[in-house]
This record gives structure tokens, sequence and C-alpha cells, in this order.
């Protein structure tokens, strides 16, 4: 005897091939405004004549503008590798188990950390006063290389030597949180399968640790590169002292300033993008 049953009234109350989006009218309220006020910036900056649009436009690819744009991306890139290199050096020193060394890189990340770079570039910049010979020698003995201190500190090496300091201290704190991120089991399970400490780190850890320690970095020579504009204050022919020398030179400041904004705003995008296609490649896997 077969018995059959109908199915429950509220299955066919609610069928889903047949449901609506719920009508949400405070979303096209939000919508409506934000478009008036897109349609308001929109007429500002084309209805006011003040932006001088022709003189941005003129001065865009301008030789002495590309030139500081070159220097600018060139010193981030220089203080991003040295300040790398250092700051995984310095986050080894604050994991081990060497007291001293421990306690040296800690102090370090602390002053480096907590100078403005402003200070630090000016600082550098003005070294000579300190040392007026600066000298590669034997510890209390005789000296056996010696330079100028007003030659060899320049407005780059200077800001390179700023920003790279800055850099260490915060790309240090990074790395050693990236590594402290990876759960402690992982090194065990290596180690019993006769892992290296070497090849642990390598091969286990620092894969892992590259999740947590990428997005941080990006947004590190992000900052970096934004950061360059201070190196204008000690006379470096960045993209800001660029524009700067044309505005002093013809009052066209406004312009001048877009100008800036313009080429710092297409290298930021493009470090973002390539900052999200370096997440999604060391995230394969990352999640089951």
């Amino acid at each position: 005897m077969t018995v059959t049953t109908d199915p429950p009234a509220t299955a066919t109350a609610h069928d889903i091939a047949t449901a609506r989006p719920r009508f949400r009218p405070w979303r096209w309220v939000a919508t409506a405004v934000l478009l008036v006020l897109a349609a308001q910036l929109l007429a500002f900056l084309i209805g006011n004549e003040r932006f001088q649009w022709d003189v941005v436009a003129a001065h865009l690819f301008a030789p002495s503008v590309l030139s500081g744009l070159g220097t600018t991306v060139l010193l981030a890139v220089l203080a991003m590798v040295i300040g790398s290199l250092v700051g995984g050096l310095l986050a080894a020193a604050q994991l081990s188990g060497f007291a001293p060394a421990r306690w040296a890189a800690t102090l370090y990340v602390g002053v480096f950390r907590g100078i403005p770079p402003l200070v630090q570039l000016i600082f550098w910049f003005n070294l000579a006063y300190l040392l007026p010979k600066i000298s590669l020698s034997v510890p209390f003995g005789p000296a056996l290389l010696t330079w100028n201190a007003n030659d060899l500190i320049t407005p780059l090496t200077a800001g390179i030597i700023g920003l790279s300091l800055v850099e260490s201290a915060y790309m240090a704190e990074i790395i050693r949180a990236g590594v402290l991120g990876v759960d402690r089991g992982q090194r065990e399970a290596a180690s019993a399968m006769g892992f290296t400490p070497a090849q642990t780190f390598f091969r286990i850890v620092l894969p892992q640790a590259m999740r947590v320690i990428i997005p941080p970095s990006g947004s590190q020579f992000i900052s970096v590169l934004k950061g360059t504009a201070l190196v204008s204050v000690i006379a470096m022919n960045d993209l800001l002292h660029a524009v700067q020398v044309i505005y002093n030179q013809s009052y066209e400041i406004v312009p001048m300033l877009i100008v800036a904004c313009v080429w710092y705003l297409v290298v930021v995008t493009l470090l973002t993008v390539a900052q999200r296609r370096l997440e999604r490649r060391f995230a394969r896997g990352g999640s089951s």
C-alpha cells in the first residue's frame, strides 16, 4: 500500500525560483546622494579655471618632472630593499635566544621607529657637523680609509640612510609578527621529519609567514614611497622638489602640485595592483 503526502503549505508558499529581492529604499537614496556628490565634485574640478588643467597637461611629462619621479621610485626601492634586509636580521635577533642581540635589536627598533623620519633626514644630512671625516679603522687603532663627510653625505645618501633606517625598524616588526604567526607545531613536525633548522625555516615557516608579511609590507612600501617627499627639505631632486622648482619660477603652485599628485597616485595604484597579485599567489593553499 502506497501512501502519498502533499508537500507542506510553507514549501509552496516560499519558492526560491519565484523569489524577488527585497526592496530597500535607503540604498536607492544613498546611491542618489553619492551620484549627486560625484557630479558636484566633477563640476568643481572641470568648472574651476584655477586648476589650470592646461598647465597640468603641459608639465605632466616634463623632463625634470619625469627625472624627479625616477629619483623618487629609485629612492623608495633602495630604502625598501635595504630596510627589508636589515629588518630581517633585526627580526632574527629579536627572536633569538641570545639576550644581548635581542636587547640591541629591540633598542634599535624603538629608537628608529620613535624618531620622525623628517628629523632623521635632516640629522643625517648634517652628519658632517659631528664627523667632518668618516674613517674605516681598526677599533681604537689607526684609520685604514678616510673620506670627507661633506663629499660622502650627499642628499641622495642622506635620503637613503634616513629612509632605510626607518624602514628597517618597521620591517623588523612586520617580519617578526609574520614568523610568530606560524604555529609552533609546524616546526615540531618538520623536526620530526628530519628537516634541518634552515630547511624548516625556508621550506615550512617562511612560505606560511609570507601570507602575513606581504600585506603590511606592501602598505609599508607605499608609505615609504610617499615619504620620499620629505627629502625635498634637503634639496634632493625628487618628484616634489622638481615641481617646486617649476612653481617657484612660474608661481603656478596648484597645477604643479596636481602634477605631483597625479604621478604619486599612478605609482601607488600600480604598487597596489602588484601587492594584490602577490597576496593571491602566496594565499594559494592557505585555506582548506
